[in-house]
């Protein structure tokens, strides 16, 4: 296994004898005849039915009633047969089809005939696959169907006869009790989170389940603390988490006011912290920054849970714990990446990207991250997740983290992060005309004896971004060699950013789409502009420019460069001037 070393292994190791072990209990569970309760507990009917905030599109019920069920990328269309009946082209595509979120098309078209149609593919799910199915069978499957089948119960069940009725019962409580024993075997992160809100839904809509209510509660609250840092981002610092789950939470705070039942203060707490995170990683035009596996925004989901915010406060500035920085003045903003890699267990989605960061002006993007495609997630994950793929610095084409790539390791628990920077200090400061923040990363230290530290400084009275990289040495003598120190210093700019390269060699001029005129300056180093792409568009990826900044860290120790907006006839002037900024870093 390449780039693991000894003390990792042992790790991996034990972590895939734990697992092994969590799956063989997990197919012993799943057996037909250990998943009947010998004395099963009576459920004979549903409660309440929670709200659905996701989005829905009317228009793909007649799809799904055609047989055409397209997910993922991937479009399959069945031909008279079940498509519990059809080999997935993707797991992806599978997990998709069997989690059962695309109900929320059918009940927005809301017809006898979506409604028939609904039970039909519900009818023929326990048919074909409620007995076991390996990937309908998963946890974070298993639980993001209970949670879909509670929420479109309405659309389900309404002039459903009394055997399907029973039916759906029936099927329904067997995997809650399923769920109930093999909660915390789902991936760590958010489908674990989510295994615990299918569960604590289940108590709160079918009769019969209140006796579960503390347990399921301390369970819930338990995940809640872990997983929800301080400062209200999410322990796998992926922004995205924060949607997937505030979209669960918060018909729950409905669901126990619906029930009589007084929430806990921990879930309160936790969307309280969570709601201004959600400002905090927005741009002016809505859409969320990049970092750490965040794709495509949906603005109308976002608009959907804001909504709930009382406090309509402002945004916070530094989210120390998640490890971000925040940094807005006038009409410019600028979102760094600013932390650690995150735990272990809930890195598989995690990039590469520390102190990386994104910038905009007004409702315009500039420099952004490459973010992760809508579909064909797959293709391009580990290609996004690399260092390259961010506005930061990339020594000798390598990565600031290590991935887990290659061997049964790999097969067996994906693709998490192994190592990377551990010491990620971080300093603000605001003068009276500037707001800076320093930060640096060892991730670099270990394999080319460098620490890579970076300034950025965000004026108040201008439009105006002045940063500076510097390289220093890690204190490692023996890998201090010439010929490691090969440094890129990455910019990538939005697709509707139009970029040339100035004569001279040492600048760009920027034409954003308002028409607004903006100059990249690296001052007396020469810069490139070459191609790149743009993941996270909603129509999929995109080809655009990245301004490149090439050197050698060690003849080029410090680098200086700008963004600012200027009238087109000034272009050049503020090289001519020679006001170079200075940041110092100590």
């Amino acid at each position: 296994m390449v780039g693991v070393s000894i003390a990792e292994g042992t790790r991996l190791s034990l972590l895939l004898a734990r697992r092994g072990m969590r799956n063989a209990i997990g197919r012993l569970r799943g057996h037909p005849l250990l998943r009947w309760n010998v004395f099963p507990n009576k459920t004979d009917r549903l409660v309440i039915a929670p709200q659905d905030l996701r989005t829905a599109d009317g228009t793909r019920a007649s799809e799904i009633y055609a047989g055409r069920f397209a997910f993922a990328g991937k479009v399959v269309i069945c031909d008279s047969r079940s498509p519990f009946e059809i080999i997935p082209p993707s797991d992806e595509w599978a997990v998709n089809l069997l989690t059962f979120g695309w109900l929320r098309h059918l009940r927005a078209a809301e017809s006898g005939i979506t409604r028939a149609n609904a039970r039909a593919l519900v009818d023929e799910w326990i048919t074909l696959q409620g007995a076991w199915d390996q990937i309908g069978w998963r946890p974070d499957v298993l639980a993001r169907r209970i949670t879909a089948w509670f929420t479109h119960s309405p659309l389900i069940l309404h002039d459903a006869d009394e055997r399907f009725y029973r039916r759906f019962l029936r099927s329904l409580a067997r995997q809650v009790r399923y769920l109930r024993h093999t909660a915390k075997e789902a991936p760590d992160g958010v489908p674990r989170l989510q295994a615990q809100i299918a569960l604590t839904y289940a108590t709160l809509c079918m009769a019969g389940q209140m006796r579960h209510m503390r347990s399921t509660i301390n369970n819930l609250v338990s995940e809640v603390e872990r997983q929800i840092l301080p400062d209200g981002g999410h322990i796998s610092r992926n922004p995205g988490a924060l949607i997937e789950l505030l979209l669960d939470l918060l018909p729950m705070r409905q669901a126990f006011a619906a029930r009589n039942v007084t929430p806990p203060p921990a879930l309160n707490n936790a969307i309280d912290r969570m709601m201004p995170m959600l400002r905090f990683f927005r741009h002016a035009d809505g859409i969320f920054a990049h970092f750490n596996g965040m794709g495509a925004t949906a603005p109308d989901l976002i608009a959907t849970i804001l909504a709930y915010d009382d406090a309509r406060g402002a945004a916070p500035t530094n989210a120390p714990h998640s490890g971000y920085q925040r940094i807005e003045t006038k009409d410019l903003l600028v979102l760094v990446d600013a932390g650690c890699p995150p735990p272990f267990a809930v890195s598989q989605e995690a990039h590469a990207g520390c102190l990386s960061f994104e910038l905009s002006a007004r409702q315009q993007r500039i420099v952004v991250n490459c973010g992760l495609p809508t579909i064909n997630r797959e293709t391009w994950r580990q290609v996004a997740r690399a260092t390259a793929a961010h506005s930061a610095v990339v020594l000798n084409d390598t990565s600031s983290c290590r991935f887990l790539e290659t061997g049964t390791f790999k097969r067996l628990i994906g693709t998490p992060i192994v190592s990377g920077p551990s010491n990620v200090p971080v300093a603000r400061e605001k003068t009276s005309n500037a707001i800076v923040v320093r930060a640096s990363h060892d991730g670099y230290a270990d394999r080319f004896n460098l620490v890579h530290q970076r300034a950025l400084m965000l004026a108040t009275d201008a439009y105006r971004l002045d940063g500076e990289d510097l390289f220093v040495p890690a204190g490692n003598s023996s890998k201090r060699t010439e010929a490691n120190d090969e440094f890129a210093i990455r910019f990538h700019l939005h697709p509707s950013v139009k970029a040339n390269r100035l004569s001279d060699g040492k600048g760009v001029m920027l034409m954003l789409p308002n028409k607004d005129v903006w100059t990249f300056d690296a001052y007396e180093n020469q810069v490139e502009i070459e191609e790149s792409v743009y993941l996270s568009g909603n129509d999929g990826p995109r080809r655009t420019m990245q301004i490149v900044i090439h050197g050698h860290a060690r003849q080029m120790d410090r680098v200086h460069w700008t963004f600012s907006h200027v009238s087109p006839s000034a272009a050049g002037a503020r090289r001519e001037r020679g006001d170079e900024p200075e940041l110092p870093l100590s």
